[in-house]
């Protein structure tokens, strides 16, 4: 990817994921030239979204009656939310809206059917710049998609940006509702490869991260996530279930990847329950952990068997079973990565995503690429996004 020459300035990052909790936002410094850390969080807000939010926003994940004009309304609530947000990270860095170049925003994934040649984001971009009085970026995905790729993952160019290290062989595991990689590989693994097939970068979403426990946590408990991974720690791993869950088409599939609530819901799970004797719940919950841990151990021992520490962002970095769960399943496949969030590297695994989105945002206004083509499976380089001027 080339690197930015130009002053960068102060850019807003929002992000609301497949778990549908909330808004992470961040206000986000880029240098202007390369340096050792190249990104800097001066203000970070999280805005959980309210039940009856999150309920819409759950319904539209499938086909339903009057939806359009159901995902119009609810990119405008989001569009509100999105801008408390950005009034909160205002204030709190005691900064004008004047001073941000620019809000990088996803908006909220409610389709994603990249065979199809579609993804759908509910979000009023031109709203969010009326409320700001900020230029307003979006709708990153569908470039790429338009060129024959996934439109996702986006954020290895990121995590390549920011966190590859030429020394070492690292891997950033991304654990919200669905868990990607990026495989950030060291000079000296590429200096080997096969001519013609060197890649500095790969990443691919490797399947469910939170989606599965959260909805079986929600029917049982009526809660939100697992706090801590306490419930599915409770549990034995079921390893009927286990296996028959990894036996789904898509684990198997090489990337270019990607998925999502499309595939990975609730009916998913009630189809392999079915064909088994009934569990506890807490089995069930246990093995759904068991299930994330290890389909993304059999990735990173697939793509990067050599890496030397895996960084964890995303929600799932603040489960401590899952966490383990994970170090055990490297273990097991005789791998020798220790686990770490990302914190380690100077961003808070929370933050990981809405900086990206921020760093997408600089991309599109330095009119540079934000997708890597051997990620997405796209015919090449495109810049991504749609500009919404203030």
């Amino acid at each position: 990817m080339s690197t930015p020459t130009t002053q960068s300035g102060l850019f807003i990052g929002l992000m609301s994921g497949t778990s549908l909790d909330g808004v992470d936002g961040v206000i986000a410094a880029f240098p202007s030239a390369p340096v050792q850390h190249p990104v800097a969080t001066l203000a970070s807000a999280y805005m959980p979204f309210s039940a009856s939010l999150r309920a819409e926003l759950m319904a539209l994940q499938s086909a339903g009656q009057d939806e359009i004009e159901r995902e119009a309304l609810v990119a405008n609530t989001l569009s509100s939310h999105y801008a408390a947000c950005v009034e909160r990270l205002l204030a709190d860095a005691g900064l004008r809206p004047d001073q941000i170049r620019a809000i990088g925003v996803h908006g909220q994934t409610v389709r994603h059917r990249p065979e199809l040649g579609f993804t759908r984001q509910a979000n009023n971009p031109a709203l969010l710049a009326e409320l700001t009085g900020i230029d307003v970026i979006a709708d990153f995905r569908s470039r790429d998609i338009a060129a024959g790729g996934q439109g996702a993952p986006l954020v290895p160019a990121f995590h390549q940006a920011v966190f590859a290290d030429p020394a070492q062989t690292r891997v950033v595991v991304n654990i919200g509702g669905i868990a990607n990689i990026s495989v950030l590989y060291d000079h000296e693994t590429l200096g080997h490869a096969t001519p013609g097939q060197s890649r500095d970068v790969i990443g691919f979403d490797t399947g469910p991260g939170n989606v599965l426990m959260d909805l079986w946590i929600k029917r049982h408990h009526g809660k939100d996530y697992d706090e801590n991974g306490l419930w599915a720690a409770s549990g034995q791993p079921a390893p009927a279930l286990l296996d028959a869950m990894r036996k789904e088409d898509y684990f198997a599939v090489a990337p270019p990847k990607s998925t999502g609530r499309d595939l990975f819901h609730e009916e998913w799970l009630a189809r392999h329950l079915g064909s088994l004797p009934q569990l506890a719940a807490a089995d069930v919950q246990a093995t759904l952990a068991l299930l994330t841990a290890t389909t993304i151990a059999d990735a990173i021992a697939q793509h990067a068997p050599a890496a030397q520490t895996v960084y964890v962002c995303g929600g799932g970095a603040y489960n401590p079973h899952l966490m383990q769960q994970l170090a055990q399943a490297l273990q097991q496949r005789q791998l020798a990565a220790t686990v770490q969030s990302t914190e380690a590297l100077g961003i808070a695994p929370n933050h990981v995503e809405a900086v990206a989105f921020a760093w997408l945002a600089l991309r599109f206004d330095q009119r540079l690429p934000g997708n890597l083509p051997l990620v997405t499976g796209a015919r090449g380089l495109r810049i991504l996004g749609a500009l919404y001027p203030a």
